[in-house]
């Protein structure tokens, strides 16, 4: 009982925390300040910051699913701790898709954006010659946020 409660939290803070940043406060920083760069400067810091929260939650998920293995006792609990193995199994394949989500974005992407901006200077990308590039690794990564973030709602509604 006390792994299923935890799973639960680890899943609504994850899935909370993605919500939050992707769906509240980047848009919030692009609609209120007037400073584009600043904005999206303030909104690359706080995916920044989700992307390592997304990774911790998912090696706490993994070990509390590692944990509550089918037809054992955990290593946490007693036999209540048992799960069916085809739920284990669903909840193991959502956590590391997502996981793999945070991956390719944060280090893979994330770069490759980041050296765009790095290259445009002041003016920001938008202003430069790699406006359009800028703009198809912005939209690969919102779409694997989109995932992502479709992902945590499965994730929180099968614990």
């Amino acid at each position: 009982m006390l792994l299923a409660r935890t799973r639960l939290l680890v899943a609504t803070l994850w899935a909370g925390s993605l919500w939050a940043v992707g769906y509240l406060a980047a848009p919030t920083l692009f609609a209120t300040l007037n400073d584009r760069v600043l904005a999206g400067t303030i909104a690359g810091s706080l995916f920044t910051s989700q992307a390592w929260l997304s990774i911790a939650c998912a090696v706490v998920m993994l070990l509390l699913l590692w944990a509550t293995k089918p037809g054992t006792e955990g290593i946490f609990a007693g036999p209540a701790v048992n799960m069916a193995a085809k739920a284990r199994r669903t909840l193991l394949i959502i956590v590391l898709v997502m996981l793999a989500c945070t991956l390719v974005s944060h280090f893979g992407l994330q770069p490759m954006m980041a050296s765009l901006r790095a290259a445009a200077g002041p003016g920001g990308v938008m202003a430069d010659a790699a406006k359009n590039e800028f703009g198809i690794l912005h939209g690969i990564s919102s779409t694997i946020y989109l995932i992502q973030s479709l992902l945590a709602a499965w994730l929180v509604v099968k614990q």
